[in-house]
């Protein structure tokens, strides 16, 4: 791991059931809370403003599911140091000094919101570092973070879909219970993204939100999250690949502003494990033959 060794090892973290119970595989990309010493020296803000970012304790509220035979992905590093649901080189060639490889995607909307995959704010808009970073630096935490991790993500994609010809990717985040702008209504508790129909097939969405609506969840669709590259890159119906974003508001199961678990925390945990539950009776030949939604 280069110079990450000992702070980010491991960077991220699979935990495999011992038997598979359906090929359904929950990740978690944004939880890491890991920030290594030489990005917090670098960065104008504290640990508390980086936090902001985080998908808190996502990856705990999943995390027994692989005890109940569905398999985990958690990264340890923040997405505020490397985010990788992102392209690989999303990059703002304003935050660098040198060039930007002739490959690196620098006009994304995701890059001019400075939001890329060495971001430049931290989510509420706040930037992160105090001068420019070298080529190098962005270069070589793509290669040893973002790159193995998505290695070992399309690895045991693969493996599930050899086995069962079908694979279910929920890629777990959450969001602020409350939008930047002041004009957004407010947010639903739950958030289905599956990139306007194209990423899994229809019947996964609607398994959510019919058993998290049960559960006594408000449910919303792709607004204002309709799955990242995570979604969007694994996700192919066509090819039994489907793939489905939860946005968890944040005000269910924390206390966003001092950063701790609520009450209902193992409740939420509880439900979660009821949805994977839902999701593993679905008979894999409902899910095909797919055809993509109409625009």
């Amino acid at each position: 791991m280069t110079q990450f060794d000992g702070e980010l090892s491991p960077p991220f973290q699979i935990v495999e059931p011992a038997h598979w119970r359906a090929p359904i595989i929950f990740n978690s990309p944004h939880s890491g809370s890991v920030y290594p010493l030489e990005f917090l020296n670098a960065s104008r803000i504290d640990v508390a403003a980086l936090r902001r970012s985080e998908d808190s304790f996502m990856d705990e509220l999943i995390g027994d599911l692989s005890e109940q035979g569905f398999p985990t992905v958690r990264v340890n590093f923040p997405r505020s140091y490397v985010d990788v649901n992102r392209e690989p080189y999303e990059l703002d060639p304003r935050m660098f000094t040198g060039r930007l490889p002739s490959f690196a995607n620098t006009r994304s909307m995701r890059v001019a919101g400075g939001l890329g995959t060495i971001p430049r704010v931290v989510g509420d808009g706040q930037e992160i570092y105090r001068e420019r970073l070298s080529v190098d630096d962005a270069l070589g935490r793509i290669e040893a973070l973002y790159k193995p991790y998505h290695r070992a993500l399309r690895r045991l994609i693969n493996k599930a879909h050899q086995a069962f010809g079908t694979v279910i990717l929920v890629d777990c985040h959450s969001m602020p219970s409350v939008g930047v702008s002041r004009d957004e209504p407010r947010r639903p508790d739950i958030v289905i993204g599956d990139r306007y129909g194209t990423s899994c097939a229809s019947l996964l969405p609607d398994v959510v939100e019919e058993i998290m609506s049960k559960l006594g969840y408000s449910i919303g669709r792709n607004k204002p999250y309709a799955g990242g590259f995570i979604t969007e890159h694994y996700g192919n119906p066509a090819s039994g690949l489907h793939t489905v974003q939860l946005e968890l508001n944040r005000a269910i199961y924390m206390d966003e502003r001092r950063r701790e678990r609520s009450p209902r925390f193992a409740q939420v945990a509880a439900d979660f494990a009821a949805l994977a539950d839902a999701l593993a009776q679905v008979p894999l030949a409902d899910l095909g033959p797919f055809q993509a939604a109409a625009e």
